[in-house]
C-alpha cells in the first residue's frame, strides 16, 4: 500500500477526477506521520511540473526524501538523463515518468539502461471512453489520446519500465473502488508490477485489486488524507490489526468482500 502525495507548489493537494486540487498539508509533517505509521514506502507526484513547464523542485524533494523511513518515488517534470541522476542522488529511488511515456519513450529507455529498469516507474492515467473501453490522457487529464491503456503500457515495458502506476482518472479521489476491469486489461497484458491507484475508499478495495484485478500493489491519496463523510483532512493509515483482517486474511482466503 502505497501514499500517493501530490505536490502543488510546496504543499500537497488532493484531486477529484484530477480536478479541483484542495490542500492536505505540508509534505514534511505528512511524511513524518507516515514514518509513524511504519509505511513501506511513498510516491510524491509534482502535479504543477510537468503543466508549467517546470524542471522539479530538487531541494524541496531532498528535503522530503530526507525525512523519509521509507523508499521515495518521484515524479514530474522530468526531462533529462541529468535531472534523474540528481534525484537519484537526492534521496529518490524510484522514477516516475508520465508524458514522456508517449512523448519521451528514448528518455525511459536511457534512463532504464543507466539506472536500471527496477527503478523507473511508468504512470498511465486512464479514462473510461463514451461509447466503452478506454483512452489514455496525459497533462493532468487535458489531452487526449486514442492510445488505449494496455498498448501504451506494453510500449513502456518495452521501452524499460520495470513497473507500472496505473491510474484512473474517473475513480481519482472518489473513494468509490478501484476500477477493477480497467486494472485486470492491464495486468493481464503485461508482466511486470503494476501499482493500482484511484478509487480506493476502504480496506477491501485493495483487496479486490489485488485479487480481482491482478495488481501486484495499491496506491491511494484520499483515504490516507482525508477522515469521515465531510472528508476532513486527517493524515492516516490503517493499522496492523485492521490490515491483517480486512485484507491479509482475506487474500489468504480468496474471498473478497467487493462493493455491490
Amino acid at each position: 500500500m502505497i501514499p500517493c502525495l501530490l505536490l502543488k507548489g510546496d504543499g500537497l493537494v488532493k484531486t477529484t477526477k484530477f480536478k479541483q486540487p484542495v490542500y492536505v498539508g505540508d509534505p514534511i509533517n505528512t511524511v513524518k506521520i507516515f514514518n509513524e505509521k511504519q509505511v513501506d514506502e511513498i510516491a510524491v507526484l509534482d502535479i504543477s511540473a510537468s503543466h508549467e513547464g517546470m524542471e522539479p523542485q530538487f531541494d524541496r524533494i531532498a528535503e522530503i526524501a530526507s525525512e523519509a523511513f521509507m523508499p521515495m518515488a518521484y515524479g514530474g517534470g522530468i526531462r533529462s538523463l541529468d535531472q534523474i541522476k540528481r534525484l537519484f542522488q537526492s534521496g529518490v529511488e524510484k522514477i516516475v515518468f508520465n508524458t514522456s511515456v508517449l512523448t519521451n519513450s528514448d528518455l525511459i529507455t536511457k534512463a532504464a539502461d543507466q539506472f536500471g529498469s527496477q527503478s523507473i516507474v511508468a504512470s498511465i492515467d486512464a479514462k473510461r471512453s463514451l461509447l466503452g473501453g478506454y483512452h489514455c490522457v496525459t497533462h493532468g487529464g487535458r489531452v487526449k489520446h486514442k492510445r488505449k491503456p494496455a498498448d501504451l503500457v506494453r510500449q513502456a515495458v518495452d521501452s524499460g519500465a520495470g513497473e507500472v502506476l496505473l491510474n484512473s482518472v474517473d475513480r481519482d479521489g472518489t473513494q468509490a473502488g478501484y476500477d477493477i476491469e480497467l486494472i485486470a486489461s492491464v495486468t493481464s497484458s503485461v508482466s511486470v508490477p503494476v501499482i493500482a491507484c484511484g478509487g480506493a475508499g476502504q480496506v477491501s478495495d485493495f483487496a479486490a485489486a489485488v485479487q480481482d484485478g491482478g495488481a501486484a500493489a495499491v496506491a491511494a491519496g484520499s483515504m490516507f488524507v482525508f477522515h469521515g463523510v465531510h472528508r476532513a483532512v486527517l493524515v492516516n493509515f490503517p493499522d496492523e490489526k485492521v490490515l491483517q483482517e480486512q485484507l491479509f486474511d482475506r487474500l489468504a482466503n480468496k474471498t473478497i468482500n467487493t462493493r455491490s
